[in-house]
């Protein structure tokens, strides 16, 4: 077992305060709940004295939450504050109160209007003033990384001194580069006489990007407690990602000996329940958690997946609580994946009817992003019923509009021949199926004709049923397309079909005359 890893959760206090991340009572209760069944090691439910609601929340938590995480509040270096923090901490089975002043120059003068002397006086005041409640003291100097490093070593000694247990170095504002923060992280190891008396714990925002990497290097110079969000939400750009930073420890330990006491498997579940609290979703690229971060379209990289899923995957999908990987069909994928989810729908086909399929799955995904479950039956279907069929359809042309006479130009093809027509009509269909029965020579009555999207989207493919009636037998046609023209041409083609296969006469007959 490596170095046990702290981590403190503040997705109801810091992520919250995003805006549009903002929970009531009941949410962040169920929230914490959901945090709890993930096992992390601190909940900082709120800031008590920022609200009612806040206090409320914080208070709900600590009272409802038993025998699991600590649950902190966060607070100023304000005696009313502190007091206020504890009102509504003293019901939990674990309370920490946690402390924060800003130490970095352009905070002690534009902000606080303070002195460094001051600052560090109100700092250890607020930790000896904490210690009447509780002795897990967290203490953090805002904006740390932009701060004197000189001073900041004094205060992290003094905070100690007072009573603080747990040591906190946020980067406020994003502004560290991972070997930089974590050169500061380690001087402060090297530096501060009494630092073994405290864990060190780190804060990182995204607003490079990096809150990840940051905390990290955090961790491998000597961090003992990592705070992050679900889903990296935060002020600004964000926090560093509680799922990224707990799974690069599990999935990277040939690098980073540590351990978290996080039941991963949770994490999909907690990032769920986020996303629909508070309406906001996950990027589909985001790792871990986003809806790609275990899907494959690329040909090369689904045939490697059916192969040996750990060609192209690093942690399985289950180890994160997502149900299993996606082969997604589209543009991109090859014939294998193809036939596999086939396969899985329970559908075989015979190589030739499968090379058939996968031709019409091709012309199909070059017109939507992704091809469905119901889009592979609707083609298999259609293939299927195309099968030995005498016509196929091998061109389609037409214009409409409210000013203009529907025309449309039909090519198909029978045998090794090819036939062209024109028709117009009342609409693009109906001069369509003018300019079939033209080159079929097929009379009959259309009886009935439907359409429906067989999945949802502006991209969905289209069903067209058509019922067509020859000297009293009905026969009935089937065709699917993105183009819901084209997949009413197919349904008529494949009701005339049925017609002409069952008059066909000899090969060695008379044929429609050819283009």
């Amino acid at each position: 077992m490596g170095k046990r890893i702290l981590i403190f959760d503040t997705t109801l206090r810091d992520g919250e305060q995003a805006p549009g991340c903002s929970m009531n009572t009941r949410e962040k209760l169920e929230m914490a709940r959901q945090l709890a069944r993930l096992k992390v090691d601190v909940i900082e439910a709120g800031f008590a004295i920022a609200s009612e609601d806040d206090f409320e929340a914080v208070k709900t938590i600590a009272q409802n939450l038993r025998g699991g995480p600590i649950i902190a509040s966060l607070c100023r270096t304000r005696d009313l504050d502190i007091d206020r923090a504890w009102e509504a901490l003293q019901y939990a089975d674990r309370a920490r109160i946690h402390i924060f002043i800003a130490t970095s120059e352009i905070h002690i003068t534009y902000k606080l209007k303070s002195t460094q002397e001051e600052v560090l006086q109100a700092a250890v005041a607020a930790v000896k003033h904490a210690r009447r409640y509780t002795d897990d003291i967290e203490f953090s100097p805002e904006d740390a990384h932009r701060s004197e490093q000189d001073y900041l070593c004094k205060v992290v000694e003094e905070v100690i001194k007072a009573g603080a247990t747990t040591i906190n170095i946020p980067d406020t504002v994003g502004y560290g580069l991972p070997w930089e923060f974590g050169t500061r992280i380690k001087d402060l190891f090297d530096r501060v006489p009494n630092i073994d008396k405290a864990v060190i714990s780190c804060h990182c925002h995204n607003d490079l990007g990096l809150a990840v990497a940051n905390s990290l290097e955090a961790v491998r110079n000597g961090a003992g407690q990592v705070e992050c969000t679900i889903n990296g939400i935060g002020e600004r750009a964000g926090n560093a990602s509680l799922e990224e930073i707990v799974m690069a420890l599990r999935t990277r330990k040939d690098l980073l000996d540590f351990d978290t006491g996080i039941n991963t498997e949770e994490i999909y579940r907690s990032s769920k329940l986020l996303t629909s609290i508070i309406g906001i979703p996950v990027q589909p690229n985001k790792a871990i958690v986003g809806a790609n971060a275990f899907a494959h379209e690329a040909g090369v990289h689904q045939h490697g997946m059916l192969q040996k899923p750990l060609t192209y995957e690093i942690m399985t999908p289950e180890s994160v609580g997502v149900p299993r990987s996606r082969l997604v069909l589209g543009k991109h994928s090859g014939r294998h994946a193809f036939k596999k989810r086939l396969e899985e729908l329970g559908v075989i086909l015979s190589e030739d009817a499968v090379n058939r399929a996968f031709v019409r799955f091709k012309i199909v995904a070059d017109k939507k992003k992704e091809v469905f479950d119901d889009d592979l039956l609707a083609i298999v279907e259609e293939e299927a019923l195309a099968a030995g069929e005498t016509y196929t359809l091998d061109h389609l042309q037409f214009t409409s509009g409210t000013n203009l006479v529907p025309t449309a130009t039909v090519r198909l093809k029978r045998d090794n021949e090819v036939y062209q027509e024109s028709g117009w009509g009342d609409g693009p269909v109906d001069a369509a199926y003018k300019a079939i029965d033209q080159i079929t020579k097929v009379q009959g009555r259309l009886a009935d004709y439907s359409i429906r999207a067989i999945t949802g989207g502006k991209d969905a493919l289209g069903e067209v049923v058509v019922k067509l009636e020859v000297n009293g037998h009905t026969v009935i046609g089937k065709g699917a397309s993105t183009d819901v023209i084209e997949a009413s041409v197919r349904a008529y083609l494949n009701a005339v079909n049925k017609i002409v296969g069952a008059q066909r006469p000899p090969k060695d007959a008379a044929a429609p005359r050819g283009l």
